[in-house]
């Protein structure tokens, strides 16, 4: 089982010696993710992808729900009410659903995408200050451990931050 944590990091700088520590640390690189202002250039660190910016799961999550929804009104409405001369049978209602998931995954995952992620809300305005967010994934049994090296190392971390759900992706 994995925790997420966040660390507020006044500058780039500071991110590249905390990455390095962490990567002293046996910290893979595949963990780490960097969120700075847009522009911002972060050097070798490792970027964080729409997957952490955007709210893409939680909008493809919202749309299969819909989705699912919609296909089943649309699928009984098929069986009970056919059209003229055709006589769908409980097939119709299974593919009616199935589309509808598909067609709400795709539709709410294009619409999250241009949406920040929520979850990140407390970290915009000092991000937008210039400062740098360490999004963190660490096992469990590691956290305590990792927040000792960057507290230690690094005094200057300014705000550190614990998510007790750990979303399955990323």
């Amino acid at each position: 089982m994995k925790r997420r944590l966040y660390f507020l990091l006044p500058d780039v700088a500071s991110a590249t010696r905390t990455g390095n520590d962490l990567l002293l640390a046996r910290v893979e690189d595949r963990h780490m993710h960097f969120l700075a202002k847009r522009g911002t250039d972060l050097g070798e660190l490792h970027e964080a992808g729409y997957l952490f910016k955007t709210d893409l799961v939680r909008g493809a999550g919202f749309g299969l729900v819909l989705g699912v929804l919609g296909g089943v009104v649309l699928g009984s409405l098929i069986v009970n009410y056919p059209p003229e001369g055709t006589h769908p049978g409980l097939g119709a209602a299974v593919i009616a659903t199935f589309v509808g998931a598909a067609l709400g995954v795709w539709m709410g995952s294009m619409a999250a995408v241009a949406v920040p992620n929520s979850r990140l809300k407390s970290f915009n305005e000092e991000i937008a200050r210039g400062k740098v967010l360490l999004i963190l994934d660490v096992p469990y049994r590691e956290v305590d451990r990792i927040r000792e090296i960057v507290a230690s190392r690094h005094p200057e971390v300014v705000l550190s931050a614990q998510e007790t759900r750990y979303p399955a992706f990323p």
